[in-house]
């Protein structure tokens, strides 16, 4: 493959490059470089504030959302040209991370499924950061099971929805504007064909959100609570009973979104051998660490090289595949295993955890704080490989002895 640009491609990064020259906020330039993974720093400034005003200058130049349509707050632009801009964007795409739920997965799901009307009023002002969207699918009794859900929607007599239960670690949930919803409405089917899919205002009366303290100090995920949340049937994704379908659309998207944006680590963690002293001299002398550096190495460049393929195929108009999930799946554990590997280097220190911590040693302790999050979120290790085996490589499938069976008939913990 030819990766240099085309004259085409050139032009294109040079009037970006130009943009951001003119526009990008670069007060903020020395802080977000200094942000630690799965955090944000703007200098003791409000991040959703700042990533909001940034969202809106971007939209309001025609930079947003470039591969939407236009008539939905994008640009029409092709993948390349998306992916030149996020290269020329650089430590300023930070700011965009408020917004990757509803850009990446929400955006893609109202764009397929939603009526032409709601796509013409809740897009625009998901492409410009006015409105923040999040995912509500995850469930405390359904661990990874999506299908098993049981938050249920019920209709009632005057067409609308009534909704119940609980959904769990959702991204950014006590900031959304909006989110899509997943649900149960009907018991007496196989538990993939009885689910349906909503998107609903978060302010709605019924709906509570309770942030999770993480082991990080953050609170980036929550627990949702909905408590007879009345949604109007027109805000309904696709048919009744499709939910499955829909949701796919989502989990297609959300697995390419995090797998190919997704950071391992390996820069900082190369920078940090290249200038850490230890009792024996530069760890970048010592042949062991050099090892674990070369195999660090291979797998940023098979990541990289990877998201290139999905990058070709959605040039040629296909739909995000299953192969996508190769991505997160070994991101995800290359950056657990760097950075117990920089703890490892650090000795002692490694430790601790203050804020006088030297701003590369303290940057792997918050990725090792995160890095369990990140290997459930979008998916767990155990179901990236079942999808990557039997979905890319078709191996025989697990069994799945309530595949046929009607949910409400499926035994649970304490019910025979």
């Amino acid at each position: 493959m030819n990766f240099d640009d085309t004259p085409q491609e050139a032009e294109f990064r040079a009037i970006a490059r130009a943009w951001l020259d003119a526009n990008a906020p670069k007060e903020l330039e020395a802080d977000l470089k200094k942000s630690g993974f799965a955090s944000m720093n703007v200098g003791g400034r409000d991040p959703i504030q700042v990533s909001k005003a940034w969202q809106k200058k971007k939209q309001e130049a025609g930079w947003a959302c470039l591969h939407w349509p236009k008539e939905y707050g994008g640009r029409g632009a092709t993948p390349i040209e998306r992916v030149i801009w996020g290269q020329e964007e650089g430590v300023f795409g930070a700011l965009s991370g408020t917004f990757t739920i509803g850009h990446g997965m929400c955006g893609p799901t109202i764009m397929a499924w939603a009526s032409e009307e709601h796509k013409r009023r809740l897009l625009p002002p998901m492409a410009s950061g006015e409105h923040i969207w999040c995912q509500l699918f995850s469930e405390p009794a359904g661990g990874s099971d999506l299908a098993g859900l049981r938050t249920r929607a019920e209709q009632d007599a005057s067409g609308d929805w009534i909704i119940n239960g609980q959904k769990i670690w959702t991204s950014g949930a006590q900031h959304s504007d909006y989110g899509i919803l997943i649900t149960r409405t009907d018991p007496n089917v196989p538990k993939h064909k009885g689910l349906t899919m909503f998107w609903l205002d978060m302010k709605s009366p019924g709906v509570e959100v309770r942030p999770i303290k993480q082991a990080n100090g953050q609170s980036s995920f929550n627990e949702v609570y909905f408590t007879d949340v009345r949604i109007p049937d027109d805000q309904r994704l696709g048919a009744v009973g499709d939910g499955w379908k829909v949701s796919l659309t989502t989990l297609m998207n959300e697995r390419l979104s995090i797998g190919s944006g997704m950071p391992t680590g390996f820069p900082e963690l190369f920078d940090y051998c290249m200038n850490l002293q230890t009792m024996d001299g530069p760890a970048i002398d010592d042949a062991a660490v050099r090892s674990r550096l070369a195999q660090y190495a291979v797998k940023a460049s098979g990541l990289k090289y990877t998201g290139m393929r999905a990058i070709s195929a959605l040039s040629k108009g296909e739909t995000p595949g299953p192969e996508n999930s190769i991505g997160k799946l070994v991101a995800g554990a290359t950056m657990q295993d760097l950075a117990m590997f920089a703890l490892d280097l650090q000795g002692q220190a490694g430790v601790l955890n203050g804020e006088d911590q030297p701003e590369a040693a303290s940057r792997f302790q918050a990725m090792l704080l995160r890095s369990p999050a990140t290997r459930v979120e979008g998916g767990t290790d155990e179901i990236l490989r079942n999808i990557i085996a039997e979905r890319v490589l078709g191996l025989p499938g697990d069994i799945r002895v309530d595949k046929d069976v009607a949910f409400k008939d499926i035994p649970t913990s304490g019910r025979s």
